[in-house]
């Protein structure tokens, strides 16, 4: 049995793998973010990266969790209807740096863990969306040339 068959399997998937760009991505239909780490550390798999996008028109976060596996990048998406996941510090500590910085740059609460400041000076809020952040930079910049 391949590593991506054996992936499936053990999280009960029905959907087939897409390869796109270079990455391997599985639908994660009903399974939890935390039923996935744990599937990953089962199969010694390595936790690579989190990346997290706001979707338009008020859709939420999606978060997309990247593994590798024998040399094979493996990606898992989670679309988040509201503003919150639960950690998998506790089974992965390689996630501790991004899931921080998610938290302070999108203002996602990962549940279950505690946070220290990580970029933000005391008294600012989490949740500066760096989206916002370069349009109002945009706008400004924009401003200037018209005068």
């Amino acid at each position: 049995m391949s590593p991506l068959e054996n992936i499936s399997e053990r999280l009960g998937a029905t959907e087939p793998w897409v390869e796109k760009g270079g990455v391997h991505w599985l639908a994660m239909g009903a399974v939890n973010v935390r039923e996935l780490a744990k599937t990953m550390n089962g199969l010694r798999a390595r936790f690579i990266t989190i990346t997290a996008y706001q979707l338009p028109k008020e859709e939420g976060f999606r978060l997309e969790y990247h593994w590798d596996i024998d040399g094979q990048l493996l990606g898992f998406s989670f679309q988040l209807p509201g503003k919150s996941i639960e950690s998998i510090y506790d089974l992965c500590e390689a996630v501790d740096w991004i899931e921080r910085e998610i938290h302070e740059g999108f203002g996602l609460d990962f549940l279950g863990r505690e946070y220290e400041p990580l970029l933000l000076r005391q008294g600012e809020t989490p949740g500066v969306n760096l989206r916002d952040a370069v349009a109002a930079s945009d706008a400004v910049a924009a401003s200037k040339e018209t005068k």
